[in-house]
């Protein structure tokens, strides 16, 4: 119930936002295991998106790569429903989960996040910047978008803008 509230909380304060913008912002909502496995997900996210008027195109689910492994059939059946109504799907903290590149060519995904921890690492270790370059070119190459988590640095912002990463988040940017 709380993971209802809070989408409908979200969604009824972006839709009052995007009235009173004018550049229209989306929200990007983090999903748990257990509210992505309920069966009435896609039927409540359809709810929310009509009580509070917010065009699906402005909401983007993120999930973990583990909460998308539990029940692969159920979750290629969710994820097909969600892009049917126009949501936008994202892989949350990607790399650190279970690491199966086989569900990227099978889920319908818009956006890769790389996690922090690799991002955090980028001037000291070779292996995190060997890591973050390949996520992007390999994302790039599925045509997705990347947004690199946990940016603090002008040079953690350099790098990734040098391979061409979309979106960047982090403290560098705001608290």
């Amino acid at each position: 119930p709380i993971g209802k509230w809070v989408m409908a909380s979200a969604c009824h304060q972006v839709a009052n936002w995007n009235i009173k913008l004018d550049q229209p912002i989306r929200i990007a909502i983090n999903l748990s295991a257990v509210q992505f496995s309920d069966d009435s997900l896609t039927k409540s996210i359809e709810n929310i998106l009509n009580e509070t008027q917010l065009p699906a195109e402005f909401l983007e689910i993120e999930l973990t790569e583990s909460a998308l492994m539990q029940d692969y059939q159920a979750t290629i059946k969710t994820l097909v429903d969600l892009k049917a109504m126009g949501i936008k799907i994202a892989i949350d903290d990607f790399g650190t989960g279970y690491s199966s590149l086989s569900y990227l060519k099978q889920f319908p995904l818009d956006r890769i996040k790389i996690d922090q921890s690799f991002v955090r690492d980028l001037a000291e270790s070779v292996e995190s910047t060997e890591i973050t370059q390949a996520i992007i070119t390999m994302a790039h190459n599925l045509n997705l978008t990347v947004l690199a988590e946990g940016v603090e640095t002008p040079q953690q912002r350099g790098f990734l803008l040098n391979q061409t990463c979309e979106e960047l988040q982090g403290f560098f940017f705001s608290r």
